[in-house]
Parts: structure tokens; C-alpha cells; sequence
């Protein structure tokens, strides 16, 4: 047992504990969110009302706040402009509504401001996405026929999914802050109310060092296989 975990790969390991991250940050979101999506806010704002009021604020009129389907499939689309809520967060006016639509106003924010890491991983996504589909052809022509150098070019892919979640850290982060602060300060809610977001928008936090975890653990598991060979 004990020459089995010196000899195990600790990429492996680092991957497993994201897995955990990652189901115990899925469970509490959910759960944050479920208990805050019953819950009004006191004034009665909806979340596309909150967005639009940030929005305006910083002078973004022409930045749309649009429906879109699904559950917590809210985003902002740099691409159009667009920020697009899903139904309950649109038309609701709990708690959650307006937390999740002020993170994602914040988005739209850093993105008119230039906000530099928001710069960066806009930059990594088409070269992330075309390593994603180059990846696996690698990995299968490495292992299978014992090529050490498509190994580490796969690697070398990888670390640019690494980068983009890295990336993306500070801009959630910095998103949530903002929601935050602008629902406690500009928007006068109650503290009750700000803990609330702030609970809701902590958990899905997790999830995104749980997607930075694993990128991390695979890329390690790549090189230590490619070592291996």
C-alpha cells in the first residue's frame, strides 16, 4: 500500500480532491440558492430591474438585459453586448434574483472598463476551446503509440485551459465584490439581505476553484505520464 501511494501520480490526487470541491460546491449552491430564491427583497426589485439599474449607472445603456432558458444559466455575451438571465432570475425578485443578476451586471462592468484579467481569459477562449478538440487526438496517439512528444504537446494545451481558469478567479471574484458592494451600499438593502447574496454568490465561487483544481490536477497527470514514458 504504502509503495502504491508513493508511486501514484499526484496529479491524480489533486484531481480527486477537485471532485470532492466540486460536488460539495454544487450541493451548496444549490442549497444557497434554494433558500434564497424563496426569499424576497425588501424593495421589491426584480433582477432584470437590478441589472438595469447598475447598468445605467455606470452608463451602460446600451448593454441589453434579455431572458434566456435554463436554470442559473445566467452570463453576460461580450460578443453582443448582451446580458442574459434565466426566467426566475429575470422576473424574480428574491434574494438570489437580485445577487445573481448584480454579479453578472458586473461582468458587463469589467468588460466596459477594461478590466484587465476579463481581457486575458476573453483572449484564451478560442485557443482553449481549439485545444479541447486537439487534445484528446493527442493524448490517444502519445499513450497509443508510445509517442513521449504528442504527451507533452497535449500538455502543453492543457496548461492553456489552466491559464483560462486561473483567469477566470479574479473576474468571479472581483464580480461577486461588486454585486456586494452595490446592494449594500448603493442600493441600501438589509444586512440580512447582503449576507444572502453573499452566501449565494461565496458558493459559486467554489465551483470555480473546483474547474481550476482539476485543470491543474489533469495537467500535472500529463506531464508525470509523459515523465513515464
Amino acid at each position: 500500500m504504502l509503495f502504491y501511494l508513493n508511486d501514484m501520480n499526484p496529479g491524480l490526487i489533486v484531481i480527486i480532491v477537485a471532485m470532492v470541491l466540486g460536488m460539495l460546491a454544487s450541493g451548496a449552491v444549490k442549497s444557497a440558492y434554494r433558500r434564497w430564491s424563496s426569499v424576497p427583497n425588501s424593495r421589491g426589485m426584480s433582477g432584470a430591474q437590478m441589472a438595469r439599474a447598475i447598468l445605467d449607472g455606470y452608463g451602460l445603456a446600451q448593454v441589453g438585459v434579455e431572458v434566456t432558458e435554463g436554470t442559473l444559466s445566467d452570463h453576460y455575451d461580450p460578443r453582443s453586448t448582451t446580458l442574459r438571465l434565466s426566467r426566475d432570475v429575470y422576473g424574480g425578485s428574491s434574494v438570489a434574483a437580485i445577487g445573481i443578476a448584480a454579479h453578472e451586471a458586473g461582468h458587463a462592468v469589467q468588460h466596459a472598463m477594461g478590466y484587465s484579467p476579463l481581457k486575458v481569459r476573453n483572449a484564451l477562449v478560442p485557443v482553449a476551446n481549439l485545444g479541447s478538440q486537439l487534445l484528446f487526438p493527442l493524448l490517444i496517439g502519445g499513450f497509443v503509440f508510445r509517442m513521449t512528444n504528442l504527451i507533452y504537446i497535449g500538455a502543453a494545451i492543457y496548461a492553456v485551459a489552466l491559464l483560462f481558469h486561473l483567469f477566470t478567479l479574479p473576474v468571479e471574484f472581483n464580480a461577486s465584490a461588486r454585486a456586494v458592494s452595490w446592494l449594500e451600499k448603493t442600493h441600501g438593502f438589509a444586512p440580512t439581505e447582503v449576507g444572502g447574496v453573499r452566501s449565494v454568490l461565496r458558493a459559486a465561487s467554489l465551483t470555480y476553484v473546483a474547474s481550476a483544481l482539476a485543470a491543474l490536477g489533469q495537467l500535472v497527470w500529463l506531464l508525470m505520464a509523459g515523465r513515464r514514458r
